[in-house]
């Protein structure tokens, strides 16, 4: 039977990487990420998008990504509003791929950045929190020339605290050797856990 593990961590620290680590030794894996991502091309999401923001957000029939980003990035009012129509959609990807996940697979994880934000925890087996040192999540922004941590994580609880709450944590410091080497330890634990 299928362990299913929730992932998350703070902004650079790691989860992408992780994700693809736990693929790498067997895992089911699925980011909601890039499930919210595919999502922006789905018609009715669209055209409820461009009815709320205009035509402009839809040039050419496809979402221009970076102007939803504007649009959402300081405004609350305006986030809810992407996210009640995203997140009940997430919701069902997350159930029909869990469905569709073999018996046979030990562990299957699932990449939510904002778990316990969202109260998600309860809905996997366990929790897993990607976290590293707030230097080195900072370079790893900056690598991929995306602003840093300052005012990004407002809506985040703190790497600390998704630590604390979570059943297993990995330290993602060191080189992706490590990082795999520390995964398949932790698959290696869930494994004997679960033929205890």
């Amino acid at each position: 039977m299928t362990r299913f593990l929730g992932l998350t961590g703070g902004i650079g620290a790691g989860k992408s990487e992780a994700l693809a680590a736990f693929e790498r030794h067997g895992a089911a894996t699925l980011s909601t990420d890039l499930v919210s991502h595919d999502l922006l091309d789905d018609r009715a999401v669209r055209n409820a998008l461009a009815e709320r923001w205009g035509a402009e957000v839809a040039p050419d029939g496809a979402i221009d990504r970076a102007l939803v980003a504007e649009r959402v990035f300081d405004d609350p009012t305006e986030l809810a509003f992407l996210e009640g129509i995203l997140h009940p959609l997430v919701g069902e990807a997350v159930l029909a791929w869990r469905n569709g996940v073999s018996p046979e697979v030990e562990v299957g994880v699932v990449e939510v950045p904002l778990l316990f934000e969202a109260g998600l925890e309860k809905a996997f087996d366990a929790t897993v929190a990607v976290v590293a040192d707030d230097r080195i999540r900072n370079e790893r922004l900056a690598e991929r020339g995306q602003p840093g941590l300052e005012g990004r994580e407002d809506r985040q609880l703190g790497q600390e605290e998704k630590a604390r709450r979570a059943e297993y944590v990995i330290r993602n410091e060191g080189s992706l050797e490590e990082l795999d080497a520390q995964v398949a330890e932790l698959i290696g634990k869930i494994a004997e856990a679960e033929r205890a």
